[in-house]
């Protein structure tokens, strides 16, 4: 471990102290309460099986806090103002892990969506929920929940929920391009019809008011979107974070929306 890491390590620790703890959200939401805010936020949630392998879990234990995470996540970005989230679960590289970390992590995905099902929370606060990729390659029974969470949900705009799951950039990319292209093979559409706002409406976020995220964070310590929303990141502040994903505070996130108030946003002008 590097004298840094030891060193981001002991400023954390000093931190979780409670009445430091205290003290510190009191400045971080002095610094933030009045600025601008991000109106979608994207997550890549990183770094599940490597807290479990720190604290001597089971990569299952790591998977199951990093899902209890993502809960407090939805109402930390609500109490905000936060309007669209969307995290990064599953990546169609994800597939080639072990069968059977692969099929805790699709046991946990059931559960969680039958959970989904019968929570009043979600229909109380309008969360509109979407899963982003080729669902397809998801178990039936798992597609059949995802389908019956998104019917549900269809007519919520309140909050908007994005799980990004059996999800690639690239092959977001393909998939729109395929769309267009049978437009134009069926005489929908002409070739000089495409334009980026037409292409756009071809992607997986096509059905949100802001497709863009204002933010992406990565926890763990790794420094890439691996892929994640390729095309829609084009203008994203990037904030990449050294905490796995378990140990994501609520003032992690008041540190990245200081971060992108702080930013000076020109969009290429």
């Amino acid at each position: 471990m590097n004298s840094g890491s030891v060193s981001t390590r002991f400023i954390r620790d000093f931190i979780n102290i409670p009445p430091i703890r205290k003290i510190y959200e009191r400045i971080l939401w002095n610094h933030i309460k009045n600025g601008n805010k991000p109106n979608h936020v994207g997550v890549i949630l990183d770094g599940n099986r490597r807290w479990a392998s720190i604290h001597g879990f089971s990569s299952l234990i790591g998977h199951n806090f990093g899902a209890e995470k993502v809960e407090e996540l939805i109402y930390w970005c609500m109490d905000l103002g936060i309007k669209i989230l969307t995290i990064y679960v599953f990546s169609t590289a994800n597939f080639d892990r072990q069968s059977h970390e692969v099929n805790e992590i699709m046991n946990l995905f059931r559960t969680k969506l039958e959970e989904a099902l019968y929570d009043n929370r979600i229909d109380d606060n309008e969360i509109n929920i979407k899963a982003l990729g080729r669902i397809h390659l998801l178990p039936e029974d798992i597609l059949e929940l995802v389908r019956k969470v998104e019917k549900k949900t269809e007519f919520y705009d309140r909050f908007y929920l994005n799980i990004a799951v059996a999800y690639g950039g690239r092959a977001e990319i393909i998939d729109a391009t395929r769309k267009i292209a049978k437009k134009i093979q069926s005489g929908e559409l002409l070739p000089t019809d495409i334009n980026e706002d037409l292409f756009e409406k071809n992607l997986y976020t096509s059905h949100l008011p802001e497709s863009n995220p204002d933010i992406i964070i990565r926890t763990s310590g790794e420094e890439r979107l691996s892929g994640f929303l390729l095309w829609q990141s084009a203008y994203s502040e990037l904030i990449f974070l050294d905490v796995f994903w378990p140990d994501f505070r609520k003032i992690d996130l008041w540190r990245s929306i200081r971060t992108y108030q702080s930013r000076t946003r020109r969009y290429g002008k």
